[in-house]
C-alpha cells in the first residue's frame, strides 16, 4: 500500500533531551487523523519535523513514498504538504482576497515583480476567488484581515493553507480559543475544505477529535502508543491510563 505520509522510527533530540522517541505512523491517502496526547508529549515538535522546520535526529519521513526529512519547508510544500500554526500568521493589512492570492501566487510559481499587474493574472485570481468562497468569507472578501473576528481569521488561515493545492494538510489546534458554536461550524468547514485530502490535526478538544477524525494517533512521551479508529482508541486501556480517561473526565466536568 502507498501511504500519503509515513514516519519510520523518527527521533528528535535537543541536546541530551530526546523529545520524539522512535515515532512510527502510516497515514493512508484521504484519511483524517487527529494527534492527541498530554502537554509536552511532542505533538507540535512532530509537526515541525514533518513540515521541515526542525531536522530529525534519526529515522525517516516519507511523503507519498518520497523521503522529505532533510528538505527545507518550501521544498516540502512544493511536494504537496501544507500546514497551519497555533497562532495565526496573516498579512493583517491585506484583505481576505489578497491574503489568499498571495498563497496562490506562490503555489503557481509566480515571483513578485514590479512589472506584473496582479489584476491580469486570471489563473491566480480565479483560484483565490474559489478559496475565498470555499472558506465562506466571500462576504468579507475585501475586509482587512485585522478586522476579522478570531474565528474568521482562523478560517482565513486554513484558506491560505489549502490555497496552494497541497493534498496533505497539517492543522495545529485549529479550533483553539473558539466557542462551542464556533467550533461546531469550524469542524464542518474543515471537513468541506479537506474533502479528498489527507488531514493531520493536533487537537485537545475531544469533541473535535471524535467528530472529525477517521483515526486517532496518541502521542505520549514522544512515542505513538496507539493508532486506530476513534472507538478503538477510546476503549484502549493503555490510552485511558496514559491520557484519555483524565481528559474526558475534565471535559465532562467542565460541561456539567
Amino acid at each position: 500500500m502507498s501511504f500519503a505520509l509515513e514516519l519510520n522510527n523518527v527521533r528528535k533530540a535537543f541536546g541530551k533531551t530526546e523529545i520524539i522517541r522512535g515515532a512510527n505512523l502510516k497515514v493512508a491517502p484521504g484519511e483524517r487523523v487527529a494527534i492527541i496526547g498530554p502537554n509536552g508529549a511532542g505533538k507540535s515538535t512532530l509537526f515541525n519535523l514533518i513540515s521541515g522546520r526542525f531536522g530529525i535526529s534519526s529515522g525517516e519521513i516519507l511523503l507519498k513514498g518520497k523521503r522529505i526529512d532533510g528538505r527545507t519547508p518550501y521544498e516540502i510544500n512544493r511536494q504537496g504538504l501544507a500546514r497551519s500554526f497555533q497562532v495565526s500568521n496573516l498579512f493583517h493589512r491585506l484583505s481576505v482576497f489578497e491574503n489568499i492570492r498571495c498563497a496562490v501566487l506562490w503555489s503557481l510559481g509566480y515571483r513578485y515583480s514590479f512589472w506584473k499587474f496582479l489584476g491580469n493574472l486570471d489563473d491566480a485570481n480565479e483560484r483565490a476567488e474559489q478559496v475565498v468562497e470555499m472558506i465562506k468569507l466571500d462576504r468579507k472578501r475585501d475586509v482587512l484581515a485585522m478586522n476579522l473576528t478570531y474565528a474568521e481569521q482562523r478560517a482565513l488561515e486554513i484558506g491560505i493553507t489549502i490555497a496552494g493545492g497541497g493534498d496533505v494538510i497539517l492543522l495545529d489546534e485549529p479550533t483553539a480559543g473558539m466557542s462551542k458554536s464556533e467550533t461546531k461550524r469550524f469542524i464542518q468547514l474543515i471537513r468541506e475544505v479537506t474533502e479528498g485530502k489527507t488531514l493531520l490535526t493536533v487537537e485537545h478538544d475531544m469533541g473535535v477529535v471524535f467528530g472529525l477524525a477517521d483515526k486517532i494517533a496518541v502521542l505520549v512521551y514522544g512515542e505513538v502508543i496507539a493508532f486506530d479508529k476513534p472507538e478503538a482508541v477510546r476503549a484502549n486501556v493503555r490510552v485511558q491510563e496514559a491520557y484519555l480517561g483524565s481528559v474526558l473526565a475534565e471535559q465532562q466536568a467542565a460541561g456539567a
